[in-house]
């Protein structure tokens, strides 16, 4: 599983002028099964996205499809880990 957090380095006037093409992108991740959650971060500096189901490699090839990244508007951290307990519910998240 992997914890994505994207940081804006451009103003959110650039930011909301691409957002659109991001969502699209981001509802195709969800189709895809790869993003089990996601969100803006509080205060809106970035965001933050669950994946799983996929190696690393593949997820950076996902990654550098968005239009945000594409476009240099947001930088990315990746980081890795495996769920040892999740919540009821929740078992998916540990495959």
């Amino acid at each position: 599983m992997f914890v994505i957090t994207l940081r804006y380095v451009a103003g959110l006037d650039q930011i909301d002028d691409n957002l659109q093409a991001h969502t699209e992108w981001v509802d195709g991740q969800y189709d895809d099964g790869v993003f089990v959650a996601s969100g803006a971060m509080t205060p809106r500096e970035g965001g933050v996205i669950l994946a799983t189901g996929l190696a690393r490699a593949e997820l950076e090839a996902r990654l550098a499809l968005d239009p945000f990244r594409q476009k240099g508007l947001a930088e990315y951290q990746i980081v890795e880990f495996t769920p040892r307990r999740v919540a009821a519910g929740l078992e998916r998240l540990q495959g």
